[in-house]
């Protein structure tokens, strides 16, 4: 039996001796150990030094987990970009026998579940004295690579036998304390039915820069500003050719402490080509800050010049959770009307950053990939929407895993994708991707259990075994519509875009599609005035006089307002125009073959990473053909009725626009219209500038993520059991 607790100054260690191990074993053993008993081990963090590089800039973020037997007992803090980490961290063990080893583990955080292996050791507990602290060097060592020099790691360490009243006390300390490991370590407590995982929302937004320093021979910069709270990460845009930057950017952190923490503030200049230049840091103590208040800061940039200047507030909001599928939010009467009421229509205008609320329970997965060589894997299951992630515990040795936990989140989008992932844990290597989906929110039938087919990284296409979720999504529906047009949450951190033919000929022909329409159009008007058809070019002619004689400016929007309902009735008459994009399907299965040909093929095939500036502005061609496709898709798909949501919110600004350009002359619109945008900085300096038809389209799919996003049928051996739950609103 083993209980763990991780101390902050409550397990006073005394003064350390100068005696040192070097390596584990290698103590005075003729000291007599105590009768096998309770023991107390406290262990000091010290350090490392010389650890391994295992990321792209030649630096590590590496963690340390300590085990004994296969129970992960310890896990450190996160120290970024250091080879030679500072931990000073305090652990407090209770083991009952000593023949287990300390197994100490060190690994690179890498967000995504891609954590490197960074060397292990064994501390022979059994070669401790008793009541004696001990300066404990351990050389790390991969079993893979024994010749590789990893660095060591510097402990403090002392053994003392425990009995009786003390030992009890020890236990019920551990249990109090375990929910602080568990969720440090974004594990499940079998203690605990309920722990919710941050406690606060940090909002910052970043106005601008002042004075910064020039780091290019045109004695200007490209600034950009990167923040960082603990392993939430955001990255700024960068505004060219300026040394005083505006960038009027918000963004949101979760505040996992109560009482703070600490936020690290980089400013670095973009270059192409070459590796960015640091222009300067600072920080934020969260600690030092009032909450539910906003406070102004300009900030000095160290090691550097100029300021920054930022607006920062803390406020308590609602938590994530996970529990079992015993507690159950939405089964309680009560709990399921005070959540009814809160999103009920008559609470329009409170809190409109909180639109809804989503319940996932995560029942079970069948049929998995068998991931270790003993035929088995240990999935565990990877639950995330927008920047809230949550895990479930591992059920080892199993391809039929059953989970049953549920997770509630709170909605700031109705627009946001459910993703789940499963993974398969390994002891000394990143966890292996067993399959995952992806869920839009919209899409959700309340109360019904479902077997979604798990589908591969790229979400293109079937992989082995399935998964069974049972989703509730309970909205406010006029918080949801304007909340569509403001700017879109962003992730902390955005996959690395990277070079590939495949995906730079797939936005290619997007792009091509996209102004072929407009090219088509235009020759068909062409044709019109050539008459090549009498009868089409007559009724065009007329049609041309009758628009031009009578025309209005609500006629526009009453177009388009024509053509979406004119979609509409095709579509509930069955005659669906829309078709299916097989060439885009097709080009996402070409670039899943891609990517795996050139994982297998990246340590001999080097070239793109050796030209380094031609691959940055290839990457950049490929956005922007990216983002021009993804627009025209958007326009068509809202049009198209692919979100009934979204069409339906189109036509009723239609319809006002219509209604307002038909009663009130354009000159006291454009007039409206003008004052609002020269008055709108005076009334609010630092508003946050934002165009909301580009709002509204940035929620529409485009054909690629409506591929990705479209639901697998499942194997008929898979049928799940549905059913409806009863209204108990």
């Amino acid at each position: 039996m083993l209980y763990s607790c991780k101390l902050k100054g409550a397990c006073n260690l005394p003064v350390i001796c100068n005696k040192k191990i070097n390596t584990a074993g290698t103590s005075n053993a003729d000291v007599p150990l105590a009768e096998p008993g309770m023991y107390q081990l406290d262990i000091t963090l010290r350090r490392g030094q010389s650890l391994a590089a295992r990321d792209r800039g030649g630096t590590s973020d590496p963690y340390v987990k300590f085990k004994i037997g296969r129970k992960e007992v310890f896990r450190s803090k996160i120290i970024h970009k250091n080879l030679n980490p500072v931990w000073e961290e305090k652990a407090c063990l209770l083991v009952d026998h000593l023949r287990e080893p300390l197994y100490i583990k060190v690994f690179d955080y890498d967000f995504g579940l891609q954590d490197d292996f960074m060397g292990s050791a064994f501390l022979d507990l059994t070669q401790l004295e008793l009541n004696r602290p001990t300066d404990v060097t351990l050389t790390l060592k991969d079993p893979h690579y024994p010749d590789h020099d990893l660095g060591i790691i510097l402990l403090s360490v002392i053994l003392t036998p425990k009995e009786g009243e003390h030992v009890t006390m020890l236990m019920r300390k551990s249990w109090k304390r375990s929910s602080k490991f568990q969720t440090q370590s974004l594990r499940l407590s079998d203690v605990h039915r309920k722990s919710h995982l941050w406690r606060g929302i940090v909002s910052i937004t970043l106005i601008e820069g002042r004075d910064l320093k020039a780091m290019d021979s045109n004695g200007l910069s490209d600034p950009y500003v990167k923040f960082r709270l603990g392993h939430q990460k955001y990255k700024s845009k960068i505004m060219p050719k300026t040394l005083n930057p505006q960038w009027r950017e918000q963004f949101d952190f979760h505040l996992y402490e109560e009482r703070g923490g600490i936020i690290d503030i980089t400013a670095w200049d973009k270059d192409a080509g070459k590796r960015d230049d640091f222009i300067g840091r600072c920080q934020i103590d969260l600690s030092a800050l009032s909450r539910e208040q906003t406070h102004k800061l300009e900030l000095q940039l160290e090691e550097g010049e100029g300021h920054l200047v930022l607006l920062v507030t803390l406020t308590a909001s609602a938590t994530v959770s996970i529990s079992d599928l015993s507690v159950n939010s939405l089964e309680d009467r009560k709990e399921r009307e005070e959540i009814l009421k809160r999103y009920s229509p008559l609470r329009i205008f409170h809190n409109l950053k909180d639109v809804g609320f989503l319940q996932v329970k995560v029942i079970r997965a069948e049929g998995l990939m068998a991931a270790d060589v003993t035929g088995k894997s240990d999935p565990f299951c990877v639950v995330e929407l927008n920047n809230d992630r949550l895990l479930t515990h591992t059920v080892y040795k199993n391809l039929n895993p059953e989970w049953n936990k549920v997770f509630t989140f709170n909605i700031k989008d109705i627009h946001s994708v459910l993703e789940v992932t499963v993974y398969d844990e390994d002891r000394d290597r990143s966890a292996d991707f067993l399959g995952k989906v992806a869920i839009p929110l919209l899409s959700i039938q309340n109360g019904e259990q479902k077997a979604y087919v798990l589908k591969n990284k790229q979400l293109t296409g079937p992989t082995k075994g399935v998964i069974y979720l049972e989703i509730d999504v309970i909205f406010n529906a006029v918080k949801a519509s304007l909340r569509t047009l403001i700017p879109k949450e962003q992730k902390y951190i955005e996959e690395e875009n990277r070079l590939s033919k495949q995906l730079l000929l797939r936005n290619f022909i997007r792009t091509k599609r996209c102004v072929m329409v407009l090219v088509n159009a235009a020759y068909y008007v062409n044709s019109c005035f050539d008459w090549d058809s009498p009868p089409r070019s007559l009724a065009a002619f007329v049609l041309f006089l009758f628009v031009v004689w009578n025309f209005e400016l609500y006629m526009i929007p009453l177009v388009l307002l024509l053509l979406l309902t004119w979609n509409y009735f095709l579509i509930i008459s069955g005659k669906d125009n829309r078709q299916r994009d097989t060439v885009v399907e097709d080009m996402l299965e070409d670039e899943e073959e891609e990517d795996d040909k050139d994982d297998k093929d990246s340590e001999k095939k080097g070239f793109i990473n050796k030209i380094y500036a031609i691959q940055e502005v290839c990457i950049s061609v490929q956005n922007i053909l990216d983002e021009v496709a993804s627009f025209g898709e958007r326009i068509k798909n809202t049009f198209n009725w692919t979100v009934p949501f979204l069409s339906w919110l189109a036509i009723v600004a239609l319809c006002a626009f219509t209604v307002i350009l038909y009663f009130i002359p354009l000159r006291y619109i454009v007039l409206v219209w003008g004052i609002n945008k020269f008055t709108k900085k005076l009334r609010n300096p630092y508003a946050i500038d934002n165009n909301e038809l580009l709002d509204f389209l940035s929620r529409v799919p485009s054909d690629v993520q409506v591929v990705q996003y479209q639901e697998l049928k499942p194997d008929p051996s898979h049928s799940p059991c549905k059913r409806k739950k009863n209204n108990l609103g």
